[in-house]
């Protein structure tokens, strides 16, 4: 194999204003870094495309730093092993991390998690079995607590987090009622067994969850925050649990709208806990453990759209916020 000597990158050139565009980064290309001391050299193969990138972008507090100016945008990403000085870290491996959008990387390999491809397809330790696994895990067990035969609801339900928080709360005993936009995913939801779905796109969704739910909601899970977080806080079931996992229809918003309907929280003696995963890194292994025989068994199915070239990265991270991907959305950078 011939050593790499270029490597393309999408750098952030300035700070999002509404949707995020492709002038908002500049695509370089530079020598390709050499690994130092517990360092390894890593060809890049898929990158992962999350909702919180684009937090990412914006200065100010947050539960992370901000991506630079000029700096390499942060992403997770799988990848090959092609040069390493880490003595348990072989040429050859396939790692995660935190890698950024470019074709090739250069990271500690204290800070990469090997993972096996014989197992699960790569792209599979970017969703189910990565970050927004670990955030559906989480987010609705700790944070959630559901019980079995309670009522739960996932808004963005077609997406990463979404698809398998509500195949988890199944797995739990529970009543699981989905939010997301089009026929498409609303039948997608029910084929891995959703017991409903909520077109937001072509139904009233204050209306259809007095009737999908009439007994009230026991669980949400909420992905989006905005309108569809104001209509389940008027259908809570007492003692209610409400998980902020994201607010995606608020993120290119100059100013984030928040419920105004917010007491139903005192009304139902609810509550709205806020989640953030890196909370949990300690615990992750043991949660892929369980997802992964939930995944033999078949009881968690797990799906990707996968989009290849990572030239077209901007275009393809504007499908998050228009609702065009089904399933963990994942940029093929290279052949595995």
């Amino acid at each position: 194999m011939t050593a790499p000597t270029t490597n393309h990158q999408f750098k952030l050139a300035r700070r999002p204003v509404g949707m995020v565009k492709r002038s908002d980064f500049d695509y370089t290309q530079s020598p390709v870094a050499q690994p130092g001391d517990g360092e390894v050299l890593v060809k890049i193969l898929y990158i992962s495309l999350d909702p919180a990138m684009r937090g990412w972008m914006n200065e100010g507090k947050s539960y992370i730093p901000p991506v630079g100016i000029g700096e390499v945008m942060r992403a997770g990403a799988v990848g090959r092993v092609i040069v390493s000085n880490d003595p348990k870290i072989a040429v050859g491996d396939h790692v995660v991390g935190t890698l950024g959008v470019q074709e090739y990387a250069v990271a500690k390999g204290k800070q990469l998690t090997k993972v096996d491809p014989r197992l699960a397809p790569l792209p599979v330790y970017l969703g189910t079995l990565g970050m927004p696994g670990m955030t559906a895990y989480f987010g609705l067990l700790d944070v959630g607590k559901p019980q079995a035969g309670e009522t739960v609801v996932v808004s963005g339900a077609a997406g990463a987090v979404g698809q398998v928080v509500g195949q988890i709360a199944k797995i739990k005993g529970c009543r699981v009622v989905g939010i997301a936009g089009g026929q498409d995913k609303c039948d997608y939801l029910r084929s891995i067994g959703f017991d409903a779905a909520i077109d937001y796109k072509h139904q009233d969704v204050q209306a259809a969850l007095k009737e999908r739910c009439p007994n009230g909601v026991d669980v949400y899970f909420d992905n989006v925050g905005g309108e569809i977080l104001e209509a389940v806080l008027t259908r809570l079931a007492m003692h209610a649990r409400i998980v902020i996992c994201g607010a995606i229809s608020q993120y290119n918003e100059a100013k984030m709208r928040g419920p105004s309907n917010y007491m139903m929280l005192l009304v139902t003696r609810s509550s709205m806990t806020g989640m953030v995963v890196f909370d949990y890194a300690s615990r992750y292994a043991e949660a892929a453990k369980e997802m992964a025989g939930w995944m033999a068994t078949g009881q968690l199915k797990t799906r990707e759209d996968i989009v290849a070239g990572l030239e077209t990265f901007p275009d393809t991270l504007q499908k998050l916020f228009k609702g065009g991907n089904t399933g963990k959305l994942v940029l093929q950078v290279a052949d595995a």
